[in-house]
């Protein structure tokens, strides 16, 4: 099996993938520079921030979208009438940019990825993709899943919009081609999503119902002052979380209005390494930092009153104070019974070796 995702989840628990699908098109228009300019000026801020992998989107308008086809985004932010209008604004690239980009991703040591809406594209992507990403709008296109998963490699799937048969008979498609790596992204497809709609806890739903596979978030909300949806994403077993890359937030059009950027990356990174901390392992032991504690704040078995030597000693003979020190309260069965080898005096910490 393939290993892209394991290697990285188990030196830092989580797998950071910044998409920044058509945004360059908007930031190469606000720098006034060309787009692949802008592009690679978005691959190396996101390896700066230290995200995992960058993924692009890769689509013919005419091959994507009728041309009657409705919008379905908040058009307070995106105007745009038609998805066949506003895909056409920024489907210029093609297989000969898109290879300049991986190369440029191998040089600046960051993953490069892009997910095909099409069955050429995802053709000529092959060469340049350690994984595949099939998008939520693609989890009932059996005959393009097939397609891909006969590629050979880990695959993503985005579950947005969708119920548990849809997913199932998706899951069970790819895993009848494909026994690479597969990564299920719980994903709510509504651009914005509301945190009220975010629905987290399906994270742990897709956990249970598919334990042998890497659950992640593929998030839309916008990024909140404490990157709290992310953070609750990741504590609830998302293990690859997808969010939308800007360099610029307050860019009207497409997916700058839900987007992190670098700095928004840094902090995730920050809060998700935190929570790695506070994690800690798995043991069922204590901390050497909790030894002192441990002995002192535990109790032993303690005498109530003097015993003179030669006594047999009874129940009503002892009790359990701190420190721990001494034979503790789980043994007071074993002394009760035993005969005093000394005088014991009252309020002594009792010992093996004062009993017989």
């Amino acid at each position: 099996m393939i290993h892209i995702f394991k290697e990285i989840l188990d030196k830092q628990g989580y797998y950071l993938l910044a998409e920044i699908g058509v945004n360059y098109y908007d930031i190469a228009k606000n720098l006034d520079i060309d787009l692949m300019e802008a592009a690679k000026l978005m691959c190396r801020e996101a390896k700066k921030a230290g995200i995992d992998a960058v993924k692009f989107q890769t689509y013919k308008a005419g091959s994507l979208a009728s041309k009657n086809s409705p919008a379905y985004w908040d058009r307070t932010e995106e105007p745009t009438g038609s998805q066949y209008e506003l895909f056409k604004k920024f489907d210029s690239f093609g297989e000969k940019e898109y290879k300049e980009l991986y190369h440029y991703c191998k040089q600046i040591d960051i993953t490069f990825s892009s997910t095909p809406f099409d069955f050429e594209s995802a053709d000529y992507l092959d060469p340049f993709m350690d994984f595949y990403k099939i998008s939520s709008s693609d989890i009932t296109n059996h005959p393009f899943i097939i397609h891909m998963a006969k590629k050979g490699k880990p695959i993503l799937l985005s579950t947005g919009a969708s119920n548990r048969e849809e997913i199932e008979r998706a899951v069970r498609i790819i895993r009848q081609y494909n026994q690479e790596e597969l990564v299920l992204l719980h994903c709510v497809l509504e651009y914005p999503t509301v945190h009220e709609h975010a629905t987290l806890n399906r994270i742990v739903s897709l956990k249970q119902e598919y334990p042998a596979y890497i659950i992640g978030y593929s998030d839309h909300t916008k990024p909140d002052f404490d990157y709290e949806i992310l953070k609750t994403a990741y504590n609830l077993g998302a293990q690859v979380i997808e969010k939308h890359f800007t360099l610029d937030k307050t860019l009207k059009g497409n997916d700058h209005y839900h987007a992190m950027d670098a700095k928004d990356a840094g902090k995730i990174k920050e809060g998700l390494d935190y929570i790695n901390i506070i994690r800690g392992d798995y043991g069922l032991s204590f901390l050497e930092t909790e030894r002192k504690a441990r002995e002192c704040a535990r109790r032993s078995i303690v005498t109530t009153r003097l015993i003179d030597k030669g006594s047999i000693i009874t129940a009503d003979d002892l009790t359990f104070k701190r420190p721990g020190n001494g034979i503790g309260p789980e043994h007071i069965n074993e002394l009760v019974g035993k005969t005093a080898l000394k005088d014991i005096p009252e309020d002594y910490i009792i010992d093996w070796k004062d009993i017989i």
